[in-house]
């Protein structure tokens, strides 16, 4: 029976279901926030202004937000990030950026550099950098980080959700439970503890130690704990860090 002091927020599964629709930036986001250490920078960030840099932010965000809310700066590089210009030279048929018809949550964010527009609908997250002078109902070119224009027309928002999947695919799902079983050993619940949260008591009623259930819990458990030191770095694209620096981190319980 799983021990009421380790229930906290962790035991309903049905509080993680946000998590099947994250991309790779706002799953990023949900495992940096979990981490000790980013959480006591964001306490003391009036103390230590260029704290954001350490963790691949331009500026800390709030770690009780989840991904839902939060709008996590991000240091530029994402390849899933469309770059959005103003077309000086447009064809009779030009895209035009229409800011109200692009579908979903739509979220604009200045991370102190430039602007940042976001649409997130079920399924599916557009991220978007804005150049300075565009307006809604310009002309509009996109361009990718990796320095291969793209057509307008093939990247345009709408296109983008053609490929909507109803159903969470089983790499969606590992996220979920991976995160589920993080915040349940950082509340201090055992791995027995962890099993029956993530898939019933049932489940977990011919536990023992070398079990294909309890390898299963272990790995969700050691994969959680190595996003949030420094895995998410490899969700968000960003450059590990240099060997040797924050040591500690990866050391600390």
């Amino acid at each position: 029976m799983v021990d009421p002091h380790h229930l906290a927020h962790w035991y309903p599964t049905a509080a993680y279901l946000y998590v099947l629709g994250l991309d790779a930036l706002a799953l990023a986001w949900e495992y940096l926030r979990r981490h000790p250490d980013y959480r006591l920078d964001w306490l003391r960030r009036a103390r230590r202004p260029d704290a954001a840099h350490r963790w691949g932010l331009r500026l800390l965000e709030d770690p009780a937000l989840d991904a839902r809310d939060a709008q996590p700066a991000w240091l530029p590089g994402h390849a899933a990030v469309a770059q959005l210009y103003p077309d000086a030279d447009p064809p009779p048929d030009a895209v035009a950026f229409a800011f109200w018809h692009i579908p979903g949550h739509k979220q604009l964010i200045h991370d102190g550099k430039g602007l940042a527009l976001i649409a997130r609908s079920p399924g599916h997250c557009l991220r978007f950098v804005l150049a300075p002078g565009l307006e809604d109902g310009m002309a509009v070119v996109y361009a990718h980080r990796d320095g291969a224009a793209a057509p307008a027309r093939s990247h345009a928002p709408d296109a983008a959700l053609a490929d909507a999947k109803p159903r969470p695919t089983p790499a969606a799902l590992l996220e979920l439970h991976t995160l589920q079983a993080l915040d349940a050993t950082l509340t201090g619940a055992s791995l027995r503890e962890v099993g029956e949260g993530l898939f019933g008591e049932d489940a977990v009623a011919d536990w023992y130690s070398d079990g294909g259930l309890r390898s299963k819990v272990r790995r969700l458990v050691h994969r959680g704990e190595a996003l949030m030191r420094g895995g998410y770095r490899r969700l968000a694209q960003l450059p590990p860090l240099e060997k040797g620096r924050f040591a500690g981190d990866a050391k600390r319980p």
